[in-house]
């Protein structure tokens, strides 16, 4: 199954965009209907060039007797119900649409309400990353879903940043690189110390010192930039060689806590979807890492309730081979295993190259592509596209 990811205002507004879609020799298209900012290219569209998206939005009518404490605004960018427009018209060409939800990453609301957003271990918020600790954050993304499905009536619907974001974020001129935080360090700057995450803790104390010494650079097991000796500390070094070496003893349970949040969330959205809409296909961008934050929820663990499992496959592809081979060998029997693949730069606008990565994909397991992003791309990139899906038969 090949999936085309898009936004609603590339249909909307352009008669021209779901036949353009179809021949392309996709078998369904996932429509955004909740999404964070963003700033667009449209190369199609007969009315503009580029989309300036400042907050997050809600692409259907928002009815405000059905929701909490929590309320998403309506885009003023494009038509409040761009979705269902954009979906009818999908379908008249043939398109089943998938709704493409984006549920912790919302800086509109997490400006608004900074009480309910993930902090690090120095105290700084992400006002982007609604913390999923918070039952009005539960509340809010359960609302969401069950809109989405009962309102949108869509043919299936997508999760993205199902769990708790994190450090790694496009913002606004981003101007992060230059401190040289390791992997290791960044997904320390992910765990969250806001109160109702600290309250879950065993020793939050602790845990906060320990973490702020790792992201500093003087945690046991550290090596100092230019250095060979494995016992060297201080400031600006590598900093440890895991989250689990910095964490110590409490690294089980900080882990147990962490991926316990993504899957509480989980639970409550997928009894949402099939109390609105018994049978319709449920899928979740996914990773199999329990330390991972950000649009691919932690499941190091798997869940039978899903029906569908899409990884992360923008990277090399070592990267995009081991994200796929990880979640296939944690994938219930019959759950489908999508590979989110990237066509737009730095990838090639050849579909040499394009088909060899999926035919990659396909042998790592995954039987779907989820296609990023039809809206987004040159005339070039989808004539591309459309050759690499022509050689691509297995998947």
């Amino acid at each position: 199954m090949r999936i085309a990811y898009a936004y609603p205002w590339d249909i909307v507004g352009d008669p021209d965009a779901p036949a353009r879609l179809a021949e392309l020799g996709v078998d369904a298209v996932a429509l955004a209907a909740s999404y964070h900012a963003t700033r667009a290219a449209t190369p199609f569209h007969p009315e503009h060039r580029v989309l300036d998206v400042p907050y997050s939005a809600f692409y259907l009518p928002v009815r405000q007797a059905a929701w909490g404490r929590l309320v998403p605004p309506n885009p003023t960018w494009t038509a409040p119900d761009a979705f269902l427009s954009a979906r009818d018209a999908l379908r008249a060409a043939g398109l089943p649409v998938h709704a493409w939800t984006v549920l912790t990453h919302s800086s509109r609301l997490g400006a608004a309400h900074p009480d309910l957003v993930v902090r690090n271990a120095f105290g700084d918020p992400y006002p982007y990353a609604l913390c999923p600790a918070h039952e009005d954050v539960v509340d809010y993304c359960e609302r969401l879903v069950r809109e989405i499905v009962t309102v949108g009536a869509p043919d299936g619907i997508i999760l993205e940043a199902c769990g708790p974001m994190g450090f790694g974020h496009q913002s606004v001129h981003e101007k992060t690189a230059g401190a040289d935080w390791t992997p290791v360090q960044a997904a320390l700057l992910s765990l969250c110390f806001c109160p109702a995450c600290e309250s879950g803790y065993q020793d939050a104390g602790r845990l906060r010192a320990l973490v702020r010494a790792a992201i500093d650079g003087a945690a046991p097991g550290s090596v100092a930039l230019g250095s060979t000796d494995p016992g060297s500390t201080g400031r600006g070094s590598t900093g440890p060689r895991s989250v689990a070496d910095a964490l110590g003893e409490q690294a089980a349970h900080v882990r147990e806590r962490r991926t316990g949040l993504a899957g509480a969330l989980r639970a409550r959205l997928v009894a949402a979807v099939r109390g609105a809409a018994p049978g319709l296909p449920i899928r979740i961008h996914a990773a199999p890492d329990p330390w991972a934050a950000g649009p691919f929820a932690p499941l190091p663990d798997g869940d039978p309730a899903l029906d569908g499992l899409v990884a992360m496959c923008w990277g090399t592809p070592e990267e995009a081979t081991a994200n796929l081979e990880r979640l296939s060998a944690i994938a219930a029997p019959g759950q489908r295993l999508g590979a989110y693949a990237l066509f737009l730069p730095p990838k090639p606008a050849d579909p040499d190259h394009l088909a060899a990565s999926f035919a990659a994909f396909a042998k790592a397991g995954a039987d779907e592509l989820h296609l990023y992003h039809v809206g987004l791309a040159s005339p070039a990139r989808l004539a591309a596209l459309t050759v690499a899906l022509r050689l691509s038969r297995s998947v």
